[in-house]
Protein backbone atom coordinates (compact mmCIF):
# COMPACT_ATOMS: atom_id res chain seq x y z
CA UNK A 1 0.00 0.00 0.00
CA UNK A 2 2.42 2.25 0.81
CA UNK A 3 4.45 1.59 -2.97
CA UNK A 4 1.53 2.21 -4.33
CA UNK A 5 0.70 5.84 -2.30
CA UNK A 6 4.13 6.48 -3.17
CA UNK A 7 3.86 5.66 -6.49
CA UNK A 8 0.07 8.07 -6.65
CA UNK A 9 1.85 10.83 -4.94
CA UNK A 10 5.11 10.32 -8.00
CA UNK A 11 2.14 10.33 -10.66
CA UNK A 12 0.07 13.42 -9.02
CA UNK A 13 3.71 15.79 -8.97
CA UNK A 14 4.46 14.75 -12.22
CA UNK A 15 1.28 16.17 -13.87
CA UNK A 16 1.61 18.98 -11.99
CA UNK A 17 5.24 19.67 -13.12
CA UNK A 18 3.65 19.06 -16.54
CA UNK A 19 0.59 21.69 -16.25
CA UNK A 20 2.58 24.33 -14.68
CA UNK A 21 6.13 24.15 -16.92
CA UNK A 22 6.61 25.21 -20.26
CA UNK A 23 8.09 21.75 -20.99
CA UNK A 24 8.36 20.54 -24.31
CA UNK A 25 5.01 18.27 -24.55
CA UNK A 26 3.10 21.64 -24.16
CA UNK A 27 4.99 23.52 -26.94
CA UNK A 28 4.83 23.01 -30.26
CA UNK A 29 8.05 21.56 -32.44
CA UNK A 30 10.11 24.04 -33.84
CA UNK A 31 10.10 21.68 -37.20
CA UNK A 32 6.12 22.09 -37.83
CA UNK A 33 6.40 25.86 -37.55
CA UNK A 34 6.34 27.17 -40.90
CA UNK A 35 9.37 29.28 -42.17
CA UNK A 36 7.61 32.85 -41.59
CA UNK A 37 6.87 32.09 -38.47
CA UNK A 38 10.82 31.06 -36.94
CA UNK A 39 12.18 32.59 -34.07
CA UNK A 40 15.75 32.60 -32.89
CA UNK A 41 14.55 31.32 -29.40
CA UNK A 42 12.48 28.70 -30.87
CA UNK A 43 9.65 28.65 -28.66
CA UNK A 44 6.25 27.83 -29.78
CA UNK A 45 2.75 27.27 -28.50
CA UNK A 46 -0.23 26.61 -30.82
CA UNK A 47 -3.41 28.84 -29.31
CA UNK A 48 -4.97 26.08 -26.96
CA UNK A 49 -1.68 25.38 -25.45
CA UNK A 50 -0.92 29.01 -24.97
CA UNK A 51 -3.97 29.56 -23.37
CA UNK A 52 -3.24 26.49 -21.22
CA UNK A 53 0.52 28.10 -19.94
CA UNK A 54 -0.69 31.52 -19.47
CA UNK A 55 -3.40 30.42 -17.53
CA UNK A 56 -0.96 27.92 -15.77
CA UNK A 57 1.92 30.79 -14.53
CA UNK A 58 -0.92 32.37 -12.13
CA UNK A 59 0.08 35.39 -13.28
CA UNK A 60 3.94 35.11 -13.75
CA UNK A 61 3.77 35.50 -17.78
CA UNK A 62 3.28 38.29 -19.59
CA UNK A 63 0.53 38.03 -22.81
CA UNK A 64 0.38 40.64 -25.51
CA UNK A 65 -1.17 41.25 -28.27
CA UNK A 66 1.65 42.51 -30.67
CA UNK A 67 -1.18 43.70 -33.39
CA UNK A 68 -1.90 47.13 -34.34
CA UNK A 69 -4.33 49.51 -32.71
CA UNK A 70 -6.65 49.74 -35.46
CA UNK A 71 -6.77 45.66 -35.64
CA UNK A 72 -7.60 45.71 -32.58
CA UNK A 73 -10.18 47.77 -32.43
CA UNK A 74 -12.31 46.39 -35.51
CA UNK A 75 -11.53 42.69 -35.34
CA UNK A 76 -11.51 42.01 -31.24
CA UNK A 77 -8.96 40.76 -28.98
CA UNK A 78 -8.26 37.61 -27.01
CA UNK A 79 -9.13 38.51 -23.33
CA UNK A 80 -6.72 37.05 -21.41
CA UNK A 81 -4.39 39.08 -22.53
CA UNK A 82 -2.19 41.52 -20.46
CA UNK A 83 -2.06 44.27 -22.94
CA UNK A 84 -2.05 45.56 -26.35
CA UNK A 85 1.55 46.43 -27.35
CA UNK A 86 1.77 47.06 -31.35
CA UNK A 87 5.02 45.70 -32.62
CA UNK A 88 4.34 47.87 -36.01
CA UNK A 89 1.80 50.54 -37.10
CA UNK A 90 -0.04 52.47 -40.03
CA UNK A 91 1.54 55.77 -40.55
CA UNK A 92 -0.32 58.89 -39.25
CA UNK A 93 -1.67 59.78 -42.59
CA UNK A 94 -1.56 56.87 -43.96
CA UNK A 95 0.13 58.21 -47.67
CA UNK A 96 2.12 55.61 -48.43
CA UNK A 97 1.11 52.34 -49.93
CA UNK A 98 3.00 48.49 -49.98
CA UNK A 99 2.49 47.22 -53.33
CA UNK A 100 3.94 43.71 -52.58
CA UNK A 101 1.49 42.94 -49.91
CA UNK A 102 -1.72 45.60 -51.31
CA UNK A 103 -1.99 47.62 -48.49
CA UNK A 104 -1.42 50.59 -46.33
CA UNK A 105 2.02 50.45 -45.47
CA UNK A 106 3.05 49.50 -41.50
CA UNK A 107 5.86 51.31 -39.85
CA UNK A 108 8.21 49.64 -37.34
CA UNK A 109 7.09 51.07 -33.62
CA UNK A 110 9.57 52.40 -31.83
CA UNK A 111 7.84 52.18 -28.92
CA UNK A 112 7.36 48.38 -28.32
CA UNK A 113 10.60 47.39 -26.63
CA UNK A 114 10.23 50.00 -23.82
CA UNK A 115 6.80 49.33 -23.61
CA UNK A 116 6.81 45.70 -23.17
CA UNK A 117 9.30 46.47 -20.16
CA UNK A 118 6.81 48.53 -18.78
CA UNK A 119 4.08 46.74 -18.79
CA UNK A 120 6.24 43.58 -17.41
CA UNK A 121 7.89 45.94 -14.59
CA UNK A 122 4.32 46.88 -13.69
CA UNK A 123 3.23 43.03 -13.05
CA UNK A 124 6.83 42.35 -10.89
CA UNK A 125 8.54 40.43 -13.84
CA UNK A 126 11.53 40.67 -15.88
CA UNK A 127 13.57 39.56 -18.97
CA UNK A 128 13.60 35.94 -17.76
CA UNK A 129 10.31 35.60 -17.00
CA UNK A 130 7.93 33.99 -19.83
CA UNK A 131 6.52 36.27 -22.75
CA UNK A 132 3.83 35.27 -24.85
CA UNK A 133 3.40 37.08 -28.37
CA UNK A 134 0.24 37.05 -30.58
CA UNK A 135 -0.14 39.18 -33.91
CA UNK A 136 -2.89 38.40 -36.66
CA UNK A 137 -1.03 34.95 -38.23
CA UNK A 138 1.70 34.60 -36.74
CA UNK A 139 4.52 35.80 -39.11
CA UNK A 140 5.00 39.65 -36.75
CA UNK A 141 4.85 38.24 -33.44
CA UNK A 142 7.83 36.21 -34.46
CA UNK A 143 9.98 39.33 -35.41
CA UNK A 144 8.29 41.12 -32.44
CA UNK A 145 10.36 37.94 -30.69
CA UNK A 146 12.92 38.43 -32.17
CA UNK A 147 13.64 41.73 -31.51
CA UNK A 148 13.12 41.19 -27.89
CA UNK A 149 15.89 38.48 -28.14
CA UNK A 150 18.46 41.15 -28.83
CA UNK A 151 16.76 43.24 -26.30
CA UNK A 152 17.95 40.80 -23.35
CA UNK A 153 14.79 38.87 -23.00
CA UNK A 154 15.34 35.07 -22.57
CA UNK A 155 11.95 33.54 -22.61
CA UNK A 156 9.78 34.82 -25.93
CA UNK A 157 6.98 32.46 -26.97
CA UNK A 158 5.06 32.86 -30.12
CA UNK A 159 1.61 31.74 -30.68
CA UNK A 160 1.62 30.01 -34.26
CA UNK A 161 -1.07 31.34 -36.55
CA UNK A 162 -2.37 34.03 -34.22
CA UNK A 163 -5.54 35.59 -32.96
CA UNK A 164 -6.88 35.33 -37.11
CA UNK A 165 -4.88 32.25 -38.56
CA UNK A 166 -4.34 31.47 -42.49
CA UNK A 167 -6.19 31.73 -45.39
CA UNK A 168 -7.56 29.25 -46.74
CA UNK A 169 -8.26 28.57 -50.41
CA UNK A 170 -11.12 31.36 -50.56
CA UNK A 171 -8.95 34.07 -48.87
CA UNK A 172 -10.73 33.89 -45.72
CA UNK A 173 -8.95 33.07 -41.95
CA UNK A 174 -10.96 30.71 -41.07
CA UNK A 175 -8.56 27.84 -40.79
CA UNK A 176 -6.75 27.92 -37.54
CA UNK A 177 -5.59 30.84 -35.17
CA UNK A 178 -7.07 31.99 -31.68
CA UNK A 179 -10.60 33.05 -32.99
CA UNK A 180 -10.87 30.03 -34.87
CA UNK A 181 -10.25 27.76 -31.66
CA UNK A 182 -13.06 29.11 -30.09
CA UNK A 183 -11.32 30.49 -27.58
CA UNK A 184 -12.28 33.84 -25.22
CA UNK A 185 -11.61 36.95 -26.83
CA UNK A 186 -14.20 39.95 -27.59
CA UNK A 187 -14.82 43.10 -29.46
CA UNK A 188 -15.55 44.56 -25.80
CA UNK A 189 -11.43 46.45 -25.49
CA UNK A 190 -10.59 46.80 -22.01
CA UNK A 191 -8.84 50.62 -21.60
CA UNK A 192 -6.80 49.62 -19.20
CA UNK A 193 -4.52 46.99 -21.57
CA UNK A 194 -4.80 49.41 -24.45
CA UNK A 195 -1.62 51.16 -25.67
CA UNK A 196 -1.40 54.77 -25.17
CA UNK A 197 1.54 56.70 -26.61
CA UNK A 198 3.71 58.28 -23.16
Amino acid sequence: MKNFSAAFACLVFAALALVTSDSAAQRLDAARVPEEMRTQQGLYFLPKPALQFVRAQKGKVLFLDVRTRAEAQFLGMATPVDALVPYVEFQEFMTDWDETRSFYKLEPFSDFVPEVGRRLQAKGLNKDDPIVLMCRSGERSSRAADLLTSSGYTRVYTVVYGFEGELSEAGRRNVNGWKNAALPWSYELDRKKMYFPK
